[in-house]
């Protein structure tokens, strides 16, 4: 028996390099779901002229290990190997790759060569022969007496006299290959280390999001008294039970913590509050509280627990938001004034982004006492989830240590696995990659900022390919801080356009509260901010009000729910259309596949011919095929040239392949 070559780093018998994925070396796991199509890939070569094949090694959290066939894949003469594998629980997995020696992928390679040249055949007959008895041996150890016997039968049939399409017949034979996969000699094998993947719970990498501020929601103006009562969390519930119709499955809230006095923010982020001003939600804390609060106006720990719970009911998830600063007014600022950064006038420095500038905020120094603001943290997060919060979006974690997100992130997988982070940062992309890297189960993205049909494709390759394993986009088509130039115009087919692409691009994506009354007033020519913005006021909503797309974006969570292909991010495929404004992707997930079309363009009728490479589809080349286009329910032929005429009023299909 040839032993096993256990090279844990550096190359052994059979070297495998290069595998992927990895993450920083092995610090930290890969990202994956539960049924999730994952790729395993390394380039697995020898010396001289053997053959050489390559295994995946599976271990589940609870030390089961389970092997997967790797296969060779383009370009072939660079070695690259390949296996998709799905992972069937949740918790901390490990997979390895091992290389090895294939004889009967030498011997078939020996045979297809020297048979049709009569070269060495008897000797050719004989190695199979044995081959495939050593095989059947092992079939037999392994509790399979019908593959052994199909093997020993089909060993007799390797007579160097029989004619030699006979005999290539017999090697080509779909059942030996079987056989020779599951029972075949491996010799030399070569095992790399064992690298970490985490699988989560399938929301980590699908999920449709919708944002609204819980105290607009039925907040009511007194004429008379010239004042606002809040809306609060029982006045919620109602708009919980519409989100739920449209088919979201997380609702994320701002801050709900008590609002500081000093430095408040009056409408439009003025230095001049009134008196009925609520103040922005991310100046946390007050009189009332800190971070372990509620504000007054919006009710108490009951009341939430009840919006929990109904939400739970309509199959919702709460997300709060964790913004990790202090107005002025926090406890924070009293009881451990180390926490801050001091500068030489004797004021604490407030939160800047130029031009933007937060008078009403303060950041925190996570060096002056690192322990206690650490433990103080976990403590925060953890009264939240014993709450029913098992979703957190993080607001700006690109301004605290990545390590420090590391280190929170390993104490809430340790006891809470299922909970999860969304990281808010817009910023340079390693430190997003980083953040992503540490734990971050999901983050925006730049997707605001890709409206062209090549940087669309570009980002697109970028997140399914080069930051798969890592990074999970969450395509928000708004925001409260960002209102996006294109959509300014106010037309409402961009609106549409740009909801269709982050539903179907992206596994996830979010609507901030708005959008679908195409809400588009900017505060000024050149900025990216709303107008009257709900983050410094109440701002209650007509959602019914006309027109609005309420349906669109109950169709499209509806036709993600139905197909497997658009709630993941790797198999995506882009095809060629010569308009210029004219996007053609498709995504599969095994047997479900769709083609998405759409029009960039929200103000012309956009014409084109396209021209689909089906092999992507895992289709023969010239096949017809019937489709469905899930946003009409009208059926068509297509094949691989396609006629599209797409208009702003109808600036998509989203077709099902039947």
């Amino acid at each position: 028996m040839t032993p096993t070559r256990t090279v844990p780093r550096g190359f052994g018998r059979i070297p495998v390099t290069k595998v992927s994925p990895v993450i920083e070396g092995g610090a930290y796991p890969a990202k994956a779901v539960v049924g999730e199509a994952v790729p395993i890939r390394a380039k697995v070569f020898r010396e001289g002229h053997d053959a050489v094949n390559a295994s995946v090694v599976l271990t589940d959290p609870d030390g089961n290990e389970t092997r997967h066939p790797m296969k060779p894949v383009a370009p072939r003469g660079l070695d690259p190997w390949e296996a998709w594998v799905r992972f069937d629980t949740e918790g901390p997995w490990t997979f390895r790759v091992e290389g090895w020696s294939d004889p009967w992928g030498t011997w078939l390679h020996n045979a297809e060569t020297k048979l049709p040249a009569g070269v060495d055949v008897e000797l050719v007959c004989l190695e199979g022969r044995d081959l495939m008895e050593r095989t059947a041996r092992a079939a037999e150890q392994a509790g399979e007496p019908v593959e052994a016997s199909i093997l020993r039968a089909t060993a007799q049939l390797m007579i160097p006299q029989r004619p030699v399409a006979d005999l290539l017949d017999v090697a080509a034979g779909s059942g030996l290959a079987r056989a020779m996969e599951l029972h075949g000699p491996r010799e030399l094998v070569s095992p790399t280390a064992d690298f970490p993947v985490f699988v989560d719970r399938k929301r980590a990498l699908f999920s449709s999001w919708y944002e609204f501020f819980p105290r607009s929601e039925g907040a009511t103006w007194d004429a008379d008294s010239g004042t606002w009562t809040s809306g609060t969390f029982d006045s919620c519930h109602a708009r919980l039970e519409e989100i739920a119709a449209m088919g979201f499955d997380v609702v994320y809230f701002p801050p709900i913590h008590p609002i500081g006095e000093a430095f408040r923010k009056g409408r439009n982020n003025t230095l001049e509050p009134t008196d009925v001003d609520p103040g922005s939600p991310w100046a946390v804390g007050g009189a009332a509280g800190g971070h372990d609060a509620i504000h007054p106006d919006l009710g108490d720990f009951e009341s939430f627990d009840r919006l929990v719970a109904k939400a739970n009911e309509l199959g919702l998830e709460i997300a709060l938001d964790f913004a990790l600063q202090a107005s002025p007014d926090h406890p924070w600022v009293t009881e451990h004034p180390e926490w801050f950064t001091t500068r030489l006038d004797g004021t604490i420095a407030y939160a800047e982004n130029p031009p933007k500038k937060y008078q009403d905020i303060y950041p925190i120094n996570f060096d002056n006492d690192p322990e206690g603001i650490y433990n103080e943290v976990l403590r925060i997060l953890k009264l939240w989830m014993g709450h029913g919060v098992r979703i957190f979006r993080v607001d700006n974690p690109h301004t605290k240590p990545v390590e420090f997100w590391g280190w929170v992130f390993e104490q809430i997988r340790a006891t809470d696995p299922d909970v999860l982070f969304f990281a808010e940062a817009f910023t340079k992309p390693e430190m997003m990659h980083a953040l992503g890297k540490v734990g971050f189960h999901m983050s925006y993205t730049y997707f605001t900022w890709r409206v062209t049909k090549e940087e669309l494709e570009e980002y697109l390759g970028e997140l399914s390919r080069d930051m798969d394993a890592f990074y999970r986009p969450n395509f928000f088509v708004n925001t409260p801080d960002i209102n996006p130039f294109h959509l300014q115009t106010g037309n409402p087919a961009i609106f549409a356009i740009r909801a269709i692409l982050a539903a179907t691009l992206s596994p996830s994506w979010g609507v901030y509260s708005g959008f679908e009354l195409f809400e588009h007033a900017a505060l000024a020519p050149g900025r990216e901010e709303y107008l009257d913005s709900e983050k410094f006021e109440y701002r209650p909503r007509d959602y019914a009000a006309e027109p609005n797309l309420n349906m669109l974006l109950g169709t499209l969570n509806a036709i993600r729910r139905a197909h497997p292909a658009l709630q993941q991010l790797r198999q995506i495929d882009f095809h060629f259309a010569p308009h210029e404004r004219l996007l053609v992707f498709s995504k599969t997930d095994g047997d479900d596949r769709v083609i998405v079309l759409v029009s960039l363009d929200p103000d012309n009728t956009v014409e084109s011919e396209v021209q689909l490479d089906l092999t992507t589809l895992g289709l023969a080349a010239d096949a017809p095929l019937r489709v469905r286009d899930e946003l009409t329910g009208a059926t068509f032929t297509w094949g691989a040239r396609n006629y599209v005429r797409l208009t702003p009023a109808q600036p998509a299909h989203i077709l099902a392949v039947l």
